[in-house]
């Protein structure tokens, strides 16, 4: 379902993200877990394409959505929602 291979992200000329892969199929529950400024966040925004600045490759479905804009990722059902957002406050 979500395939990630070979991601190396970039803040500058900091390399924040080295040759990370991962495979979630359908269906699978995956955490990331680790310390802060570990990449968590870095790696979902390169999913998201709100960091635009990695190399490797995402595939979704089989479909390749590396160079897909952010809003075409949210129209193929991948959405990211930042920690500590209240979607619905009084709930």
């Amino acid at each position: 379902m979500l395939n990630i291979s070979n991601i190396n992200s970039f803040y500058g000329e900091v390399q924040v993200l080295k040759e990370v892969s991962l495979h979630v199929d359908q269906g699978e529950i995956v955490t990331l877990i680790g310390a802060n400024a570990a990449g968590k966040s870095t790696l979902i925004s390169c999913i998201s394409r709100t960091v635009k600045s990695f190399t490797g490759e995402i595939q979704f479905e089989g479909k390749t959505i590396s160079n897909l804009r952010p809003d075409q990722i949210v129209d193929l059902g991948l959405v990211q929602i930042p920690e500590g957002r209240l979607l619905f406050p009084k709930l």
